[in-house]
């Protein structure tokens, strides 16, 4: 028993730096005007539309986008797209929870670009909206 096989597994993290994240973040801007174009598209089909049918497409839309895609996926589609992944720092092969990624995006939606302004100065380029739920951005192939 003594004589078992010790495996080390090493590998490198990449931290993406703030182009590439703001390029991911442009990308989901586009995303969500799409979306919008598509409810409203789909809506003017219907003579008449719930009223809580339009608020469930805003508050996806405006609210749940990102805080679902992060923690189901580990990205928003923007983020997929530029090899972008949000991690729990504590455990970075492991999305963050729903309720983690919900308040990281109202931290990032209410301090806009100045959350950015911490991710040059630190070693896992974190913005202040990772450092406040103990999420980061990683890049994946």
């Amino acid at each position: 028993m003594e004589n078992l096989l010790k495996l080390e597994i090493q590998y490198t993290v990449e931290y993406p730096g703030v182009a590439k994240r703001v390029k991911a973040l442009f990308t989901d801007m586009l995303l969500i005007i799409l979306f919008m174009m598509l409810f409203t598209t789909l809506f003017a089909q219907f003579e008449t539309v719930a009223d809580e049918a339009r608020i469930i497409a805003i508050v996806f839309i405006f609210l749940l986008y990102d805080p679902l895609f992060t923690s189901f996926t580990g990205a928003t589609i923007g983020q997929r797209l530029f090899g972008l992944r949000v991690r729990d720092e504590q455990q970075p092969t492991k999305n963050i929870n729903f309720f983690k990624a919900l308040v990281r995006f109202l931290i990032k939606a209410f301090l806009g670009w100045i959350s950015l302004l911490t991710v040059k100065g630190n070693e896992k380029r974190k913005a202040m909206h990772d450092m406040a739920v103990g999420s980061v951005v990683v890049e994946v192939d």
